[in-house]
């Protein structure tokens, strides 16, 4: 049996998507949205592998290796929040920028929530961590909801299970946070919201239909991008040709 030396094998690994050598630490984009939060921040640990707990944001089995690039921002810089602002779902996928009390800044995706002390507490994945930990404790910081650093288009990831009478899809890599996300079916005159879900699905609970649509997608700071598809296949990742500024 022929043997793989150990730096083929390493080659072979970073070549996999999401097991490349991860990239910079994000930094603020000067962009920010709503309150700030008071708290503190645990390394979770929140990560891809979901090596403690599932990321609620994902489907089962977790994010998608074709997505975790960009999910990631390059990297593995995720966190999660408290269940009292993120169980709706609504915070999945948004960027938010921490600031520690040192003075230390990042920014991370959120890709979970759950239990925790203090509403504005958050996890974070140990990339996170190691970037703006000083060895401080408490661990103080302030976080808010931010414009996510370029990362490509927005990619749409419908759900296994969906089809023409019931269609429900993720939007992944929004650059900023989404206020909502209609869509109007083939002769449709006008659009029609979609739910929400805990796991930051949206749904239309009598489906897209059978060929064209068109979906409008709403940020946080009113910018509205609209595009029409063709189709799509259950499970299908499409990647859109646009991205909110």
């Amino acid at each position: 049996m022929k043997k793989l030396s150990i730096s083929m094998t390493l080659a072979a690994l970073t070549s996999l998507p999401g097991c490349g050598e991860a990239g910079p630490p994000p930094e603020p984009t000067g962009v920010a949205f709503g309150e700030k939060h008071s708290g503190q921040y645990h390394e979770g640990p929140v990560d891809f592998r979901e090596s403690a707990w599932h990321n609620a944001c994902a489907p089962a089995g977790g994010y998608r290796s074709e997505l975790r690039d960009t999910v990631g921002l390059y990297g593995e810089y995720i966190a999660g929040v408290s269940n009292q602002l993120g169980a709706d779902g609504s915070l999945c996928d948004a960027c938010i920028e921490i600031e520690t009390e040192r003075g230390n800044s990042i920014v991370a995706r959120l890709v979970t929530y759950g239990v925790h002390q203090s509403p504005g507490d958050i996890d974070v994945s140990p990339s996170v961590f190691a970037a703006i930990h000083e060895g401080e404790y408490p661990r103080t910081m302030q976080w808010r909801l931010t414009a996510c650093p370029p990362a490509g288009n927005i990619v749409y990831e419908f759900q296994e299970a969906a089809h023409a009478y019931w269609t429900s899809l993720w939007v992944r890599n929004a650059r900023l946070p989404l206020r909502k996300v209609e869509v109007k079916r083939q002769n449709e005159k006008s659009f029609t919201a979609l739910e929400r879900g805990t796991d930051g699905t949206l749904t239309r609970g009598d489906g897209f239909g059978d060929g064209a649509f068109t979906l409008r997608l709403t940020a946080i700071d009113g910018q509205v991008l609209e595009e029409e598809l063709p189709g799509f296949s259950p499970g299908a990742l499409i990647d859109s040709k646009l991205q909110f500024e």
